[in-house]
């Protein structure tokens, strides 16, 4: 049997589908993510399955929907309590099946699905990240099981820690899992990257991206941001242009130890992000009620397989981060273990350049808590369980989902249509013990398992400052 190609796994935090080079972007330096897709494939609408960091990575792993696998929300590790709970134990995700047939799997960088210092999932090689964001420099890391504080800039740290798996795989023929998980370009972006990325922006006009006014919904984040919006614009770049070069040096490695054309390389990031775009600064929980917008939703994905995957190519099949696992087993010829029903399709098609025609009526959907989209190609539905406010916008016709076309009536039929499309795909793959739509989920992070999982114990929380300026009312779903 042939072997099977290495993978190596990159996923940025907090990026937006608009911020690389090869999306179009003009001002933004990604030369090294720009030669991935050069030499691969770029997916223009990719979505991730929950617009925040941890539901979102646990929907990658495990292919399936926030209210399958019982994350909300980005979680919370301000207690021992919190930090050690392991939200993903006894589920089954793509690296046990990788591993059931084979693979060495290695962790650099974030994780954020629970239990972060503690060895999972079937990786054997684990350096991780205590939390899901933080400076750039102190940033308390997990190495061995130990936590320590590394005073290195931490794009080079996990660069660093990823390089040297690499260099360890040198004699050995077994195929390996890297998952390189940057922290970059998530917040803060002031005073916390180097002088060398930040200089490239100093006169930088920033056209790429809105100056619009203030969101009526938007949080806290929008408001420090306007302090100084231009700074945190150079640091926000600065931080995607420094783990561009960090990627460059992992690319080269492969480079240098002949493996380039027997590995997979995979770039995306876990949620999109919005630098000023609707008006705000932020992602799903930029605003309060939260938010569906393509800025949150629409995040990168490449493959890059010398002599597999076609190069330089383009596809614009509407594709969720569900359809990943799927997408990957199904590449390497491996079949999981497990028997759950799960809603992803395989785009692997797609990236053996055979045909990969999608229907018309192929549709993305989201959560987020207790709020659910569905998307098509012309059309994108919102509905916020209990209370709303609903969206529907003509993605054709408005493309910066200005217009919401409840607001004019005459749309009831179309409402109704995809309501019922919505309900029904939830009911085939929600476990009700946890299913979102009855989750209290606020967007300020989740402290416990979900639903019946959590025994009574409440498991979000709410800002004060959502609580005092967004009309608040608390969740009575239960």
């Amino acid at each position: 049997m042939e072997r099977r190609p290495n993978i190596v796994f990159i996923i940025s935090d907090d990026q937006g589908y608009w911020s690389l080079g090869c999306s179009g972007n003009r001002e933004i330096l990604t030369p090294n993510i720009d030669r991935l897709a050069a030499c691969g494939m770029r997916f223009e609408n990719f979505f991730c399955a929950s617009p925040v960091c941890s539901p979102a990575r646990a929907s990658l792993l495990t292919g399936t929907i926030p209210s399958r696998h019982g994350v909300h929300d980005w979680l919370k590790d301000d207690d021992e309590r919190q930090a050690s709970l392991e939200y993903l134990a006894g589920q089954y995700s793509y690296t046990r099946a990788l591993v059931e047939n084979g693979y060495c799997c290695a962790l650099s960088g974030k994780w954020h699905m629970g239990a972060s210092g503690k060895v999972q999932q079937g990786f054997t090689h684990w350096f991780s990240h205590k939390s899901g964001g933080g400076p750039y420099y102190g940033a308390p890391m997990y190495r061995d099981g130990k936590l320590y504080r590394e005073e290195r800039y931490v794009t080079d740290a996990i660069t660093d820690d990823a390089v040297s798996f690499l260099e360890s795989r040198t004699e050995d023929r077994q195929p390996f899992y890297l998952h390189v998980a940057y922290t970059a370009p998530h917040a803060p972006w002031l005073n916390n990257h180097p002088k060398e990325y930040t200089e490239l922006y100093k006169d930088c006009p920033f056209e790429s991206v809105p100056h619009l006014p203030r969101h009526p919904d938007s949080i806290y984040l929008t408001d420090e941001v306007a302090k100084d919006e231009r700074g945190n614009l150079i640091g926000y770049y600065a931080a995607i242009t420094a783990m561009d070069a960090g990627i460059g040096r992992i690319l080269g490695k492969l480079d240098e130890m002949g493996l380039t054309e027997n590995t997979l390389v995979v770039f995306t990031s876990d949620n999109g992000f919005s630098c000023g775009h609707h008006g705000f600064w932020g992602k799903g929980n930029a605003t309060f009620p939260l938010n569906m917008y393509e800025e949150s939703i629409k995040v990168p994905f490449i493959a890059c397989h010398p002599g597999h995957i076609p190069e330089g190519s383009v596809c614009d099949a509407l594709v969720s981060a569900y359809d990943f696992m799927p997408t990957l087993l199904e590449y390497l010829d491996i079949k999981p273990s497990d028997t759950l029903t799960r809603p992803g399709v395989s785009f692997a098609a797609a990236l053996r350049g055979e045909a990969f025609a999608q229907h018309e009526e192929v549709v993305v959907l989201d959560e987020y808590g207790p709020n659910r989209m569905i998307r098509g190609r012309r059309f994108k539905y919102v509905v916020r369980y209990p209370y709303g406010p609903n969206e529907l916008y003509d993605l054709q016709m408005d493309s910066q989902e200005t217009k919401n076309l409840l607001n004019a009536g005459g749309f009831e039929s179309l409402e109704t249509k995809m309501r019922q499309r919505l309900e029904e795909w939830f009911a085939k793959y929600v476990n009700p013990e946890i299913d979102g739509a009855r989750e209290a989920v606020y967007g300020s992070g989740q402290t416990g398992l979900a639903g019946m999982w959590g025994k009574g114990v409440p498991a979000y929380s709410c800002d004060d400052y959502i609580k005092e300026n967004h009309n608040f009312a608390p969740y009575r779903i239960r």
